[in-house]
């Protein structure tokens, strides 16, 4: 499938970048961005790069088997790493910048391994949309002067979607997947109990046919979105008796269903315009 010279031309302004980085690890979540980021650079660079994936309790078993899935299918060079954000303080108090502990714990640990191992750079999936959202991570990103080949190339989400598709890899319209912990609600404890109830509710979820949705959690309240045009089959009698009974099995007293559809961030309308400001203000690396 061939794709229009504008688009073609950032494609190959990001092999460029990927070549100029000569020997990378590549931060992996076996998300859209990153998955093709990954691809690319064993395009460009073949074994010289590696793709770094972390086994967190804030990834859902089903994206970790998909990403190295992904991997396997394409001979993309794949480590997986563990790294210990629950076993930060500042993380699992779960405020507006548990994005950006999380991050500054991947990078360190890709840093050591970085070292360890002999390449010259970290790179990560970040694309020029992500730049208008109110993302921490970035922070992180800066601070460890994490290369963002994506962005330099110009591409946007629609654009990534576009060349994956174009070089028949399964993952263009995967749905957007943020992990775990962004399905709490701020100022709640992240635990590893409560991201394995977000986890569970969202694999029941799946297994009654639905594809893009994400499970709140609010304490004993549990709210439920759900993707505008899959919102008929969530309003079936049927589906909403399911939908109570699943949940409640898992410990919630209160289940609702979020008439304003999925949404990704949806958490962040609690954070005061004032921090959202402040942390979009943080330059990207």
């Amino acid at each position: 499938m061939t794709v229009d010279p504008h688009l073609a031309g950032k494609r190959e302004r990001l092999y460029h970048h990927l070549h100029d980085l000569g020997c990378p690890l590549i931060a992996y979540s076996g998300g859209v961005d990153s998955a093709f980021l990954a691809w690319a650079a064993h395009e460009v660079l073949g074994s010289n790069m590696l793709a770094v994936i972390a086994d967190s309790p804030s990834l859902a078993r089903t994206q970790l088997n998909d990403a190295i899935a992904f991997a396997q299918d394409h001979a993309i060079p794949l480590e997986v790493i563990a790294t210990a954000e629950l076993e930060r303080p500042e993380y699992v108090r779960n405020d507006e910048s548990r994005c950006f502990h999380c991050k500054d714990e991947l990078f360190t640990v890709m840093e050591k391994l970085r070292e360890r191992r002999g390449f010259r750079a970290l790179a990560y999936g970040v694309n020029v949309n992500d730049q208008g959202d109110f993302r921490p991570g970035q922070r992180a990103a800066s601070r460890h002067h994490i290369a963002a080949p994506l962005v330099d190339a110009g591409l946007t989400k629609q654009d990534i979607r576009e060349l994956a598709r174009a070089a028949g890899l399964r993952v263009w319209d995967k749905p957007a997947s943020a992990c775990l912990s962004s399905r709490v609600e701020y100022g709640l404890p992240v635990s590893r109990e409560t991201l394995q109830v977000i986890e569970r509710g969202e694999d029941s979820l799946r297994a009654l046919g639905f594809r893009q949705f994400r499970v709140r959690y609010h304490g004993e309240t549990v709210r439920i979105e759900i993707a505008r045009e899959e919102m008929a089959l969530a309003l079936k009698a049927e589906m909403v008796v399911l939908f109570v009974d699943i949940f409640k099995r898992l410990g919630f007293k209160f289940v609702s269903l979020d008439l304003e559809g999925f949404r990704s961030g949806s958490m962040n309308a609690l954070i005061p315009a004032s921090q959202l400001t402040k942390e979009k203000s943080y330059p990207m690396a």
